[in-house]
């Protein structure tokens, strides 16, 4: 793929909820680019995609919740006013972290400029030490960068209040410049979001399953696609080139695998609703593809090499040309083509676009199946 086929002009940015865009529609009133193998992609309304599906297949969900996760603050330790910045939360660490310099209870973070109209731009964070004054008398401390040599990301300590207390009564929910204003928590919660026993969620709405509604979930199952969940937590969206995903918590409870594994064996396609899901399956796949019941923190990364095992297909948004869920659709679209997925792939963002598709977590889908 080369950045000149893949430009994405800013003003095909979804800057509102379909639902605010077309008053009187609901979520579901968003497009949706299919491909199909190596083939030419097709144009339908996400409304249609029951009829795209067959009897025995079934959609793999993320039901994770999205936090309020954006929390006003200014630095400094309360001798001066210091400087605004706000704090996106993103991953909380526990014992069984795989990073050995990250303490249970501390957080993930990345702190960011507020830009006068409501919304930020990226800043470094550091150096470590740093102190960040929040509401309610709460205190955050930068600990180490996540990556060694790392600006973005930062491990921090929050003394003072609870995390999930101070989100709840102060956060708002996470968004960028190129949407036009703030959204109540609920635009960002998906049908399948159900509350975590621990309070976690996401950062950042698991946002390929946004425009499903309880209708369109009803039609599918009477034409017998089946609907199986997982978890996984979110961290904050990358910023950077080819970013990698970091660690992020996961599970695929024993129902989920039966229900996969006697799909597959029935001959059904499994098709994973956004890139969580599939990282999710394919950290509890095995070598042949049968999953098992799993969770914990993974940190693994999909790319065509790595391949995918446990996924048929993928319905998901439109990702930036840099972004490194790029790689992960290349390997699905490998497997549902029986061939080289680049070109392809090259040409359906292309063709998105020449249509005039919108990007981003409010905008269009792309449903990649075999041919």
């Amino acid at each position: 793929m080369t950045a000149e086929v893949l430009r994405v002009p800013p003003e095909l940015s979804a800057r509102e909820p379909a639902e605010q865009r077309a008053p009187g529609q609901g979520r579901d009133a968003v497009r949706l680019l299919v491909s199909r193998g190596t083939a030419e992609p097709s144009h339908h309304a996400f409304k249609e995609l029951p009829r795209l599906l067959s009897a025995g297949d079934v959609l793999v969900v993320n039901t994770s919740r999205t936090l309020p996760a954006a929390l006003d603050g200014r630095l400094g330790d309360g001798r001066g006013r210091g400087e605004p910045v706000v704090v996106h939360f993103s991953t909380r660490a526990d014992r069984q972290h795989p990073r050995p310099e990250a303490a249970a209870g501390d957080w993930t973070v990345e702190l960011r400029t507020p830009d006068g109209c409501g919304s930020t731009r990226q800043r470094a964070g550091g150096p470590a030490g740093t102190v960040v004054r929040l509401p309610g008398g709460a205190r955050l401390e930068l600990r180490a960068p996540v990556e060694r040599g790392g600006v973005r990301l930062w491990w921090a300590r929050v003394s003072g209040a609870p995390v999930a207390e101070l989100l709840r009564r102060y956060g708002r929910p996470i968004r960028y410049g190129y949407t036009d204003r703030d959204q109540p928590l609920d635009a960002y919660q998906t049908v399948f979001a159900v509350g975590s026993p621990d309070g976690g969620g996401s950062a950042e709405m698991p946002s390929a399953a946004r425009p499903f509604t309880a209708s369109l979930v009803a039609r599918l199952v009477s034409r017998g696609v089946q609907i199986a969940p997982v978890t996984l937590h979110t961290g904050v969206a990358s910023a950077e080139a080819y970013e990698p995903p970091y660690p992020e918590r996961f599970a695929v409870p024993p129902s989920t695998a039966w229900q996969i594994n006697a799909a597959r064996a029935g001959g059904g396609r499994v098709v994973a609703v956004g890139t969580t899901a599939v990282r999710a399956l394919e950290t509890a796949a095995d070598a042949d593809g049968r999953i098992r019941a799993a969770s914990g923190w993974t940190e693994l990364v999909v790319t065509p090499e790595r391949g995918v095992r446990a996924v048929d297909g993928l319905l998901t948004g439109l990702h930036e040309p840099q972004a490194s869920h790029l790689l992960m659709l290349a390997a699905v679209g490998q497997v549902a083509a029986g061939a080289d997925f680049g070109d392809a792939l090259c040409r359906a963002y292309a063709e998105a676009v020449r249509r005039r598709y919108l990007w981003h977590e409010f905008g269009d889908l792309h449903l990649i199946l075999p041919s």
